[in-house]
Order: C-alpha cells, then structure tokens, then sequence
C-alpha cells in the first residue's frame, strides 16, 4: 500500500516556512477562540450545563449527531444567535442538490463552520450553495477513529495519511474553507494548502489521558506546533468531573506549544 502519491507533489506548499507563516497568522486569535468544545452528550440539558460550567473561558462549540438528533438544532441556532460560535459536524454527503439545498438552510442557521465529506462533487456543490454566507466549510478527510486496517477493510488504496494529503489538494481546489484532519496530519496538510484555510483536528487528547476509540491522536500543544488551527475536544472536557478546570488545562497545554 503507497505511503506517497507522486500527483500530490505540485500541490505541496513552496514556502517551509508555512509553519511559521500560520502561527503568525493565528496569532491575531486567542487560544480560547481555537478551542472547539465537542458537545458530545446526549440531552440538551447536558449541553447546557456543560455550556454554564465552562462560560467564560470557551466560545466555540461543536455540535455532532448525538445531540443534533436530541434537540440540538434548535440549541444550535440558539448559541448562535447570542453570539457563540457553532460547528455543525454533520459531514454532508448526497448527491449535488442534495447537499446544496442542505447547506443553503445550515448558512441561514448562523452556523460558524460546517463539515462536508471531502468527496469533490460535494464539496464543490457545498461551495456554490454557501457563496456569500459567513460559513466556513470543512472537508471531512479521514476519520481519526481509522487506521490503515480500517482503510483496508472499506477498499481503499491508500493508507491514511496518504488519503488525507490527496484530499487535502481536492478541498483546496474546490473552494473548502478548511480540512477536518488528525492533528498527527496537519502539518502535512499545511504544506498543501498553505497558511490561510482551518486546519481542525478532532483526536486530540491531553499527555497520559485515555483514547478512547480514536487511534490518530495528538495532545494539544503538539496540535498547535504542527500547524493546527483549531482543536476539537470531546470527552476529555465535556466527561471530566470539573469540566472548566479540564479545559483550562488544555488551553494551558495549547498557550505553551
């Protein structure tokens, strides 16, 4: 199975510096604004509790299938509204006007970012339908939850780091805003796509902490090194018995990369 795909070598950002360049880039932001917290529960009141704990020190929340499925649309367009920054990782994929019309009603919502599958014909139909909105669409490479086994078992020829960094070129051409990839990926990733597009990366647990069912994982302050621009933790603070003084850990972690 390759380890390399020769067609992505034009695609490679020319610049080495491009690390250094997206640092000073991100700069501009606080730590607490590239922190997105995984509302990753199963009740709008578990959500809401979790957003009173840790008010004040996170701004930026995502919302997935467990909770979108459990009233957490409506929760959705109601953080937005007062000003709190949403990602709505639902990873559309459809065929063309599906996922336009889906997307076209997710810009309405107010929503901050919004996950596509890095398949190119959605992406690009995703692109065309948030023209003009604020909403920022992220390319969905591979799960963080898959290793090269995994990439096997569904029929893929390409191992995943391989898979990434060809997705990656795709998401670029096609408008995306950003790239859902593990962090172990992102500077690979930033070498494609230069200093400017989101670079989120899920599987991201603190020094010592369990993984749960993720196999690609980083800890924050090496997400923040290798190019990440912004941090998606679940579990380690929404699952934690003092949520605030987890994720006040793990700003920690990410102000001293």
């Amino acid at each position: 199975m390759p380890h390399a795909d020769r067609n992505l070598a034009h695609a490679v950002h020319p610049d080495r510096g491009v690390i250094a360049d997206t640092m000073r880039t991100m700069q501009a932001q606080s730590m607490q604004e590239r922190l997105i917290v995984g509302l990753d529960v199963p009740t709008v009141r578990d959500a809401e509790e979790a957003v009173r704990e840790l008010d004040g020190i996170v701004s930026f929340y995502k919302i997935g299938y467990q909770l979108a499925f459990a009233g957490g649309l409506d929760f959705a367009r109601e953080l937005a509204s007062g000003g709190t920054k949403v990602f709505l990782d639902m990873k559309l994929l459809d065929i063309d006007h599906t996922v336009a019309k889906g997307v076209e009603n997710i810009a309405k919502m107010g929503m901050t970012m919004l996950t596509i599958h890095a398949y190119p014909k959605a992406m690009q139909a995703a692109v065309e339908a948030a023209r003009g909105s604020e909403l920022c669409l992220l390319a969905v490479s591979v799960l963080t939850s898959m290793d090269e086994q995994d990439m096997i078992d569904v029929g893929y020829e390409y191992d995943p780091h391989t898979l990434v960094l060809r997705r990656s070129e795709q998401a670029l051409h096609a408008g995306m805003g950003g790239i859902v990839c593990s962090a172990a990926e992102a500077e690979a990733v930033r070498r494609i796509v230069g200093p400017d597009m989101a670079v989120v990366t899920p599987g991201i647990r603190p020094a010592g902490s369990d993984h749960g069912d993720q196999k690609r994982v980083v800890t924050p302050g090496q997400a923040i090194r290798n190019g990440a621009s912004h941090l998606v933790v679940g579990r380690p603070i929404v699952a934690a018995a003092n949520k605030r003084e987890a994720a006040e850990a793990i700003l920690d972690e990410m102000r001293s990369a």
